[in-house]
């Protein structure tokens, strides 16, 4: 059962690499993504404020997503 909903967490976290537009934008290529993140993750322990703005840009994407809209935002 565990395994089962790890294999979904893990799954759920590629689609929104996928959602992201990431995949494309690195031309499918792995040591790409997995670089991007570990600059993501550098940066987050940085600047303390770095996992608040990209949460509320998460938020509104979503909430952007749910409303039929496709917009991305760029800022806070």
């Amino acid at each position: 059962m565990a395994r089962r909903e790890r294999t979904r967490h893990l799954i759920e976290l590629g689609g929104l690499v996928q959602k992201a537009g990431l995949v494309e934008l690195a031309d499918d290529d792995r040591a790409t993504l997995y670089g991007a993140m570990l600059d993501l993750a550098a940066k987050a322990r940085e600047d303390g404020n770095a996992l608040a703005l990209w949460k509320r840009r998460g938020k509104r994407a979503f909430d952007a997503d749910a409303e039929g809209g496709k917009e991305q935002f760029d800022d806070g």
